[in-house]
């Protein structure tokens, strides 16, 4: 067991052969003594020497391990063209790297016979891609920030504000690779630029098949092809659940827009190899994606001294367990750590969902006035009538909602009391609570809705009043109109018909108390939300999404069946806490953040005039930005 921070050194762009001749560089972190030591691996496109992951190998080399971090084939000291990771092209080859890796890393002076992973997000995407190809010198692993799916991520809807900063920021290396020196030449530079000066032209700039190939430099090419591949799984984890043959330890946060991650957990546990399945670990943070965010402070609110876990002692507490059988609690621990906000406290728990988990319905219902946070919007266990009156609103592009996020466009606690005005969302809440009350687990909104466009999206946000009257987003769901039968093939809808929506929010763990003053539900429904500006047009007509005429649109939401959100109670403990959030257009922050939506299918558009546009990808082909008039919603 190691009591002091050892004395290490740092070994350059250290070189490894692929299998086809690539050769990938690595930094090597290691302690100054010349022994061996485990290998914890972490391969990445966002460059070795990106403050976070020096700091986190040289954190663990103190503590006894040889850490190596390498740059992905295509990017920065590595050789090789680069394909991401939202197209099928660098599935098997990605793979077979990370194989050839863990190998070389086993053979190594410096190596004690143990290999092990860690990483985040897109390097926890080069795991899960390892992991198919079973490497035999892989002993453990430790991943997160990684879902099972892609459709976990964007909903099959492209991400706006969220895809094109990234891509900016990754377009650093693309441009020194070709001796282009016109854009910012680091990841710091890059993000500074983007949110200080390129990002309003270019979230607002159609259509996105004319980008200028400049602004994104060689990645243009990856982008504009993604943008027609919005519905298409590229990753599908799920086939590599049963290959997993060694324990894994999975992290993710309630904040974290890829809290999918949960399903990789119950996957190797339920698929796994036998023997491993007891020693998987999950654990859950009141955090956000970003692993420099694992601490207490999370927007307006602050989580207690408990939530403070700094991302290299999550990795160090796993790795001491696996490979130098330290006994530090994990060893009798059950396997689900999740953090109760609220109670502001960690809790262990035997799997998820939790086994005694009640369900409860609660029904969004009004007098046919539910605009606007002062509405007359009820969320209660209480079915509504037949016969009660509906709500109706009109959605505008020309005036989208905003999504209140994190500066970088990530999912983040924020106060969404900004938007509590705003004539189309509506807004479903509980009265003052009562007693102590606590939701733990998945939550589901059953929708029945019609609208008078032949696509839309649909947005729901659960969210918690507090008592200075701040409104926190605590989870939040997408789902397109046409992709209500599956992502595989998706289906206009019929104008003025009613269906019914199944919108899987994100889960939670949350204690509310009497002090809390409500609970949200807000609905509204969107269409095209990556726009330019035009005239709005006041005819009803088709959306943008379905690939034919965008004009105004209307949605009402049939009251008189109620609307059925089907929540989870941990029985046995105080019960659920209720705070329902937003059904927001998909304007997802227009001119602060915004995830417009995109069909993947559908021919280029070209201009009819007058007010008018033939839509073929939406957010990408699309000429001119007009409002949709929504007609009838209503969900059950």
């Amino acid at each position: 067991m190691t009591t002091s921070p050892l004395t290490i050194t740092t070994d350059e762009n250290i070189e490894m052969t692929t299998r086809n001749g690539i050769v990938l560089r690595a930094d090597v972190y290691r302690p100054d003594d010349d022994a061996a030591y485990p290998v914890l691996l972490c391969r990445t496109p966002y460059d070795k020497l990106r403050d976070q992951y020096v700091r986190v190998a040289r954190s663990l080399a103190r503590r006894g391990y040889t850490v190596v971090v390498q740059d992905v084939r295509g990017r920065y000291a590595s050789d090789g063209e680069f394909e991401w990771q939202f197209s099928a092209a660098p599935v098997q080859e990605d793979a077979e790297d990370g194989y050839d890796t863990v190998e070389w890393a086993a053979t190594q002076p410096w190596c004690d016979g143990q290999v092990g992973t860690w990483g985040h997000s897109y390097p926890s995407w080069c795991i899960w891609r390892l992991l198919g190809e079973v490497p035999p010198s892989l002993t453990a692993v430790f991943a997160g920030g990684m879902s099972s799916n892609l459709m976990d991520l964007n909903f099959g809807i492209f991400e706006t504000g969220r895809r094109l900063e990234w891509t900016y920021q990754m377009a650093v290396d693309a441009r020194s690779r070709v001796g282009d020196e016109s854009g910012p030449q680091n990841w710091v530079d890059a993000a500074n630029w983007w949110r200080e000066v390129e990002r309003g032209k270019w979230i607002w700039f159609t259509p996105f098949d004319d980008l200028p190939d400049d602004v994104f430099s060689t990645l243009t090419p990856q982008l504009k092809r993604y943008l027609r591949e919005q519905n298409i799984d590229f990753w599908n984890f799920k086939d590599v659940w049963s290959k997993v043959t060694v324990p894994t330890c999975q992290v993710t946060g309630w904040w974290d827009r890829i809290i999918g991650t949960i399903d990789n957990f119950n996957g190797v546990v339920e698929q796994g190899a036998v023997g491993s399945r007891a020693q998987h670990r999950l654990v859950i943070g009141p955090w956000g994606h970003s692993p420099d965010s694992f601490e207490r402070n999370q927007g307006p609110l602050d989580l207690g001294p408990d939530a403070d876990w700094p991302y290299e002692e999550v990795i160090a507490r796993w790795y001491d367990w696996q490979f130098k059988a330290e006994f530090n609690g994990l060893e009798n621990e059950p396997p689900v750590r999740l953090f109760v906000m609220g109670e502001n406290r960690w809790r262990w728990e035997n799997e998820w969902p939790l086994a005694r988990t009640r369900y409860v319905n609660y029904f969004l219902s009004s007098a046919g006035s539910a605009e606007t946070a002062f509405g007359d919007g009820v969320l209660s266990t209480d079915k509504l009538s037949e016969g009660a009156p509906a709500d109706t609103y009109d959605y505008d592009p020309n005036d989208p909602v905003m999504s209140m996020m994190g500066l970088d466009a990530q999912a983040a606690a924020r106060d969404q009391a900004p938007l509590a005005h705003r004539q189309d969302i509506l807004v479903f809440q509980t009265p003052v609570l009562e007693e102590a009350i606590e939701v733990t687990g998945p939550v589901v909104l059953k929708l029945f809705a019609s609208s008078s466009a032949p696509d839309t999206d649909w947005t729901a946000k659960l969210i918690d009043v507090q008592p200075d009257g701040a409104a926190v987003n605590l989870t939040y769901g997408i789902l397109r109109a046409s992709y209500r039968d599956g992502y595989e093939n998706p289906t206009p809808i019929e104008p003025g018909r009613e269906y019914e929506y199944t919108i899987k929010l994100t889960p939670r763990a949350t204690s509310s108390c009497p002090a809390i003053a409500s609970a949200w539900t807000c609905l509204a429904q969107t269409s095209r939300t990556s726009t330019a500006t035009t005239t709005p047009a006041k005819t009803s007509g088709r959306t943008p999404g379905s690939g034919s005429r965008t004009r105004p649109c209307s949605t009402t939401r049939y009251g008189h069946q109620g609307w059925c959100c089907r929540s989870s109670r941990a029985e046995g403990l105080r019960a659920g806490a209720i705070a329902w959030g937003t059904f927001e257009s998909l304007s997802m922050g227009a001119r602060h953040q915004r995830d417009p939506p995109t069909s993947p299918t559908l021919p280029v558009g070209e201009d009819r005039g007058e007010g008018e546009v033939d839509l073929g990808l939406i957010g990408v082909y699309s000429q001119k930005r007009v409002p949709v008039k929504i007609t009838r919603l209503r969900s059950g």
